[in-house]
């Protein structure tokens, strides 16, 4: 019988196993030195502030592999910018995105650059402390404590909360040279910025309400803005700011004297949307057809008219303040003119020949009215009013009111889209042939 081969393993030279030995030594000095270089850059930052930054040079070194060649490996840090830099903290959704969440005005505003109407919006008389951020990425842009009283209608400030979250660029719409106001993330239309503003600054940031959300100051931790509340300040820098905000040379601005010299270096202020206010009873039904009108951007229901100041539903349904329910429209005059939503909604959703009446809602608080923002509206709701009644379309004489519009105060929460929220609710609109 033949004995079978040895299979006894070979061994190494001693050298070729030290040669692998120091090149894993040199992998772990790797290594160890990474570790050591992130923990100094996590120890660098203190709080919500970086300290300043140390420059990081590549670590580079020769390693001994398997197959005995040399290879040289790389290695380059994080630094602060590439890991947590503010500017990573706020994001542009993608498009489809900013369509479904946003609504159409600020959609149109932001992505489109339109103008809202002055006195008709969200923060244009709004004095609560807090934060204003940008509606689509969320990034900090304007204090409660920089906000003053420009006579616009719209709300201004005299500085960003960080200049770095704002941008500027040159703007020739309209016929005007003005500086327009983006957000530096979100590349959001905010609005213009003008050179008469109050001092300190003398800038003045004219913003749309609808491209900023406001977060109060009691709510600023919980939602990640800590950082900002002595931006912010507390409830003691209410008075300084009134004080600062409501003195004579806050509202010398060329939007409230705009000049009517061409190419004026100090350009007045123009809106590219319009706002309507109608009443034509219970607003709930009202709402729910002018919100779906192609070219309405805006609605809200409340309350117009009338003596009592900031009324309520409870005061309004007794029929003794005087006001009647109401919807503030917000719309496109380039896709629907004001005419139009008149004569072809407005009167064919409810009855203008009824006084104080629409279906079972009597009381003056149900009377059929226009309100109107101008000299211009007034005159073309009259023309409107008067070409309905002589179509023949009713058959008594129309009874709609025509008045200047006085202050609109928004209704309770649980009457905004009633409809929406309570499907198969009390109506008494539809659109008429």
């Amino acid at each position: 019988m033949t004995a079978k081969p040895s299979r006894s393993p070979q061994r190494r030279p001693f050298s070729g196993w030290l040669s692998r030995r120091a090149g894993w030594e040199l992998w772990g000095l790797v290594v160890l030195a990474l570790l050591v270089l992130g923990g100094l850059g996590a120890c660098s930052r203190s709080g919500d502030v970086w300290s300043a930054p140390v420059e990081v040079t590549e670590v580079a070194a020769e390693v001994d592999v398997e197959d005995g060649q040399g290879a040289e490996v790389s290695v380059t840090p994080a630094t602060k910018e590439e890991s947590a830099a503010p500017s990573d903290e706020y994001r542009r959704p993608p498009a489809a995105e900013l369509r479904r969440r946003l609504s159409p005005l600020a959609y149109e505003v932001t992505q489109r650059g339109a103008t809202e109407p002055p006195f008709q919006n969200a923060f244009w008389d709004h004095h609560e402390a807090g934060l204003y951020v940008d509606v689509v990425s969320g990034e900090p842009l304007f204090s409660s404590r920089d906000k003053f009283d420009s006579g616009t209608g719209w709300p201004s400030f005299t500085r960003p909360v960080d200049p770095g979250r704002v941008r500027t660029l040159p703007d020739t719409s309209h016929g005007m040279q003005r500086t327009e106001v983006r957000s530096a993330a979100g590349d959001s239309h905010l609005g213009h910025v003008f050179e008469d503003g109050p001092a300190p600054s003398g800038l003045r940031y004219c913003v749309n309400s609808a491209a900023l959300r406001f977060i109060p100051l009691e709510r600023l931790e919980a939602e990640g803005y800590g950082r900002y509340v002595s931006a912010v300040g507390g409830e003691g820098s209410r008075e300084d700011r009134a004080a600062a905000s409501f003195g004579p040379s806050a509202q010398e601005n060329s939007c409230v004297a705009p000049s009517a010299a061409p190419g004026a270096a100090t350009p007045g202020c123009t809106t590219t949307l319009e706002t309507a206010l109608l009443a034509g009873g219970c607003f709930w039904g009202m709402q729910e057809i002018l919100r779906a009108v192609p070219g309405v951007l805006e609605t809200e229901v409340g309350y117009i008219g009338g003596k009592t100041r900031k009324p309520t539903y409870e005061d309004v349904k007794t029929g003794r303040t005087g006001h009647a329910e109401a919807v503030r429209v917000v719309f496109d005059p380039a896709r629907i003119s004001y005419a139009e939503l008149l004569e072809k909604w407005f009167f064919r959703m409810h009855d203008p020949t009824t006084k104080d009446r629409q279906g079972n809602d009597v009381g003056t608080q149900y009377r059929s009215a226009i309100f109107t923002t101008s000299a211009e509206q007034a005159r073309i709701a009259r023309e409107t009013k008067a070409r309905v009644d002589r179509s023949g379309k009713w058959a008594a004489p129309l009874v709609t009111e025509i008045v200047p519009a006085g202050p609109f105060t928004p209704a309770e929460d649980e009457h905004q889209d009633y409809l929406q929220k309570n499907p198969g609710g009390y109506s008494c609109h539809f659109l008429r042939d």
